[in-house]
């Protein structure tokens, strides 16, 4: 019973002492932080989810709390205007930074695409990108999995069962490009949002020969080149036979898209034509 005893005493004086000891160094080592950080914090997504370069939110509100200018910090989830109040709680000009959004570069619906194999496997396109090429001949498009769906925190993605792509619903997407990391092939990317929202993309990945690519799917960029040499504003670029508009450059003319083919030049949020009526 002694022995018990003084084993209580002697554990119970070495967690006093521990204590005591942690006390005094979490007292020495103590570090106030800078309230405008929780402020900052509270504008945010709370996502985590990257879009701004930062390990997360907790961390980019430091890093806006420690800069002396905002130019390189953006926050795609939280918006203009919870950058320009970070920017008066901080004390700095907000930045202009250009509002972006996810695209996806694959028109290739099933019709467009033959089906010449059967993946029975997890329902995931990195297990599929891994195994092989997919179940169509298309090597080079959406896999329709869903992982980047999995990927985005803010429900901006779907996958449609009709058509077997992803789908993007810009008014909710942020352009954090978490869906574009997540994208074992690389068909979505995110590009400037455009004034109003409009904007002209090539909706193609496959970078094989025309031939070759229509044959594999019929909605593919075929390198014909008739987009570029309708542009008026030298926005549009041919690398091999995969066709690139440049953002900055274009002008939203669409005459590229009327010229194309195939159908693999894609617009978005133009206003719908109207015919005057007597």
């Amino acid at each position: 019973m002694t022995e018990i005893l003084i084993c209580v005493a002697v554990l119970g004086a070495l967690g006093l002492v521990s204590a005591g000891l942690l006390y005094g160094v979490a007292r020495r080592f103590h570090v106030d932080e800078d309230p405008r950080i929780a402020l900052i914090e509270e504008l945010l997504p709370g996502a985590n989810c990257g879009g701004c370069g930062r390990s997360g939110c907790h961390d980019f509100a430091v890093a806006c709390s420690e800069a002396t200018s905002l130019s390189s910090l953006s926050c795609p989830g939280a918006g203009e205007e919870a950058m320009k109040r970070i920017a008066a709680i901080v004390g700095l000009d907000a930045a202009g930074a250009v509002r972006r959004v996810a695209v996806l570069k694959c028109a290739g619906v099933r019709s467009c695409r033959p089906r010449v194999a059967f993946y029975d496997g997890p329902r995931s396109c990195a297990a599929v990108a891994a195994v092989g090429s997919g179940d169509t001949l298309c090597s080079y498009g959406c896999l329709g999995c869903g992982d980047c769906v999995d990927a985005c925190a803010f429900g901006a993605l779907r996958i449609d069962p009709e058509t077997g792509l992803a789908v993007i619903d810009d008014k909710l997407c942020t352009g954090c490009a978490a869906c574009e990391s997540a994208c074992p092939r690389g068909v979505i990317v995110t590009r400037p949002r455009g004034p109003r929202g409009m904007r002209v993309w090539v909706a193609c990945s496959n970078p094989e020969k025309g031939a070759v690519a229509v044959k594999e799917c019929k909605a593919a960029c075929i390198g014909c080149g008739k987009c570029v040499r309708a542009c008026p504003h030298g926005a549009i670029s041919l690398s091999g036979f995969m066709a690139a508009i440049d953002p900055l450059k274009c002008k939203l003319c669409r005459k590229c898209v009327d010229v194309c083919p195939t159908d693999a030049i894609h617009k978005s949020n133009f206003p719908e034509a109207t015919v005057n009526q007597k």
